[in-house]
């Protein structure tokens, strides 16, 4: 009886080893998936922060502050440095995220620090990447504080010090929570779409209805439109009520405008709903299409700056993340909810937004056509 119960199981185990080896699409996500996961994660992932880029405003133009400059160029967390003419040059280069800090030296650096009293230089960082403005601030201020030591004992005043005061902008008190609701809140609808649109079609196979789509007087444009408004419409109207639920119990401050936001969301979820769309396609069963939607949407969110920043990736990475429509998303949803980003900025985010919509669109048309043949 041992012999014969023993003989089953075996059977059963060999015959499903050859099923999930002769599965193309199994065998790519339980041999593919680990090593190209592993590969992204020890590259990406991280909680250092190098490669720090930043915006100079020196008003002193002195022999003093071109030395404390140069410990910042000198420094290895610091990559990328813009010299400003003018405030709102400085400003723009913060708010449009072209830098993660700014330096503000005043025009009174030079005296201060030759009459023995306390120079004071500003250290301004971005609040919408709290761990980045944290770390990113402190190493200025380290470097600065090095620099005031270094100097003192040429100054005949053992009073003169240099004190960074920092800032935050968009975030003043490095809320932890106005950074991670404004992110959740994109999140969760980004993978309500994905998920919903990546089931849509695979259900349908799986019931055994997709027949009755074939047959049906419906073109394959117009089946792809009925499966990607319901999930548009649902994602559309859970991202309001969270939106809503953020601001009023958890206070956090709505900075820009409703529409556009809103708006911003629209043009997201379509990339999204092209992906989810495309996994619909080439998936015959649910199983597989919630595998491809995981397979898919962990690089997504390790490649969309909200983990790690994308500044501190390789650079093969950096340029992998104009793909990928969660890079996007994060930075309209933060950018227009904590500091009310303009149109002009926030179009600029639609435009790779709607590339990829297209493109994604487009496959999922093509594949879904080549299914229906």
């Amino acid at each position: 009886m041992i012999r014969d119960f023993l003989r089953k199981v075996s059977a059963l185990i060999k015959k499903e080893f050859i099923t999930i080896w002769n599965d193309p699409k199994t065998r790519g996500i339980i041999i593919g998936l680990p090593i190209m996961q592993l590969l992204i994660f020890a590259n990406a992932v991280t909680m250092e922060v190098q490669n720090i880029d930043a915006v100079i405003l020196d008003r002193s133009q002195s022999v003093e502050s071109r030395e404390l400059l140069s410990r910042f160029e000198n420094s290895p967390r610091f990559r990328k440095f813009y010299y400003a003419d003018n405030e709102a040059e400085f400003k723009s280069s913060l708010d449009r995220q072209k830098v993660q800090i700014g330096i503000l030296i005043n025009n009174d650096f030079a005296r201060c620090i030759k009459a023995g009293k306390t120079a004071s230089v500003q250290v301004i960082a971005d609040g919408r990447q709290t761990n980045s403005a944290s770390i990113a601030s402190g190493y200025a201020s380290q470097i600065i504080t090095g620099y005031g030591a270094e100097i003192k004992p040429s100054i005949a005043s053992n009073g003169t010090s240099i004190a960074p005061s920092v800032r935050n902008w968009f975030n003043p008190n490095l809320e932890y929570k106005w950074y991670i609701l404004t992110v959740i809140v994109a999140m969760l609808s980004l993978v309500t779409t994905l998920i919903l649109t990546a089931l849509s079609i695979a259900r349908e196979r799986e019931l055994g209805t997709f027949d009755q789509l074939i047959v049906s007087p419906l073109s394959s444009f117009e089946i792809l439109l009925g499966k990607s408004i319901p999930p548009l419409i649902i994602a559309m109207t859970l991202t309001m009520v969270m939106t809503g639920i953020v601001i009023i119990f958890f206070h956090i401050p709505f900075a820009g405008s409703f529409l556009l936001f809103m708006a911003s969301i629209f043009v997201s979820l379509l990339a999204i709903v092209g992906a989810g769309l495309y996994i619909s396609a080439i998936c015959n069963t649910q199983q597989q299409a919630i595998l491809s939607v995981m397979t898919f949407m962990m690089p997504a969110v390790l490649l969309s700056g909200f983990i790690s920043p994308i500044e501190d990736m390789p650079r093969f990475l950096q340029y992998l993340t104009w793909l990928n429509p969660v890079r996007f998303f994060m930075v309209l949803s933060r950018g227009i909810f904590l500091k009310g980003m303009s149109f002009s900025d926030a179009v600029m985010n639609w435009i790779p937004l709607i590339i990829i919509a297209v493109l994604t669109l487009t496959l999922a048309g093509r594949t879904f056509k080549r299914k229906l043949g």
